[in-house]
This record gives structure tokens, C-alpha cells and sequence, in this order.
């Protein structure tokens, strides 16, 4: 089986460091972007985090929130996001490492889903606070 993560040429052609180099750094970035588009693809709950992620921009905008604000909302999207891909790459190692069911392994899924879940849960709080706060700077 080909490693698809390996840099090294398939011919005896020289490559030159700095050509190796940007190769490597595409081949990561375009490596990063296929995991973000599987996990859209395959996850109903990353759709679901992007939807909620879009209205919240959208919170941001019409409650018209300071720069500090709209930092944490994005931080607090991205780390939403990234738990809910984290908890994708957890279950296809465990999928791929035991295939039959074992205790263990619905533990450690289960637990990977609820870390994307309080992680949630606690994003939307932090967002509720910022939200009202902002709201009740508009209508005072």
C-alpha cells in the first residue's frame, strides 16, 4: 500500500530542498483541506456546527459586535469545528483498529462525542453572553 503523505519522488529525478520544501507544504495544506471537505461530507454534525457557525457570523454582524468580540465568536467557531474533526479522526482510528465491537471502543467514541458536546454547549454560552450583552448595548 502507497503512503499518500509521502514526499519522496517516484523517479531517481534530484529534487532540490527548496523545491522539496514547497512541494511538502502543498501536499500538507491540500492533505488539511481534504480532511475538512471528508468531514463535511460524511459528518451530519459538522453540517450542523457550519449552519449554526453561519448564523452566528451573521449575530455578529446585525448586533454589531466590538473587534475583541467577533475575535472570540471566530475563535469559539474554529474550536467547534475542530473538536467535532478531532472527534471524526478518534472513531476512524478506533474503526480502523478494532473493526468488531469492544467495550472499549464505544468508551472511547463516546467520549470523543462528548467532548465535541460540552465543548459545545460551552461555546454557545460563552456566544449567549457575548450576544446579549452586545443587544443591550443597542437598545440602551
Amino acid at each position: 500500500m502507497q503512503d499518500t503523505h509521502d514526499d519522496k519522488s517516484s523517479d531517481n529525478t534530484p529534487v532540490l530542498p527548496s523545491d522539496t520544501h514547497r512541494s511538502s507544504i502543498f501536499k500538507a495544506f491540500g492533505y488539511a483541506i481534504e480532511g475538512l471537505f471528508y468531514t463535511i461530507r460524511t459528518q451530519r454534525n459538522m453540517k450542523v456546527h457550519l449552519v449554526v457557525g453561519t448564523f452566528a457570523v451573521i449575530a455578529c454582524a446585525a448586533l454589531q459586535l466590538r473587534a475583541v468580540e467577533w475575535a472570540i465568536i471566530l475563535v469559539l467557531i474554529g474550536l467547534v469545528l475542530m473538536t467535532e474533526m478531532l472527534n471524526t479522526a478518534i472513531e476512524a482510528i478506533i474503526d480502523l483498529s478494532s473493526p468488531e465491537y469492544h467495550r472499549l471502543a464505544k468508551i472511547a467514541k463516546d467520549v470523543g462525542a462528548g467532548m465535541v458536546l460540552v465543548f459545545s454547549i460551552l461555546a454557545v454560552a460563552a456566544g449567549l453572553i457575548i450576544y446579549v450583552s452586545a443587544f443591550l448595548r443597542l437598545i440602551g
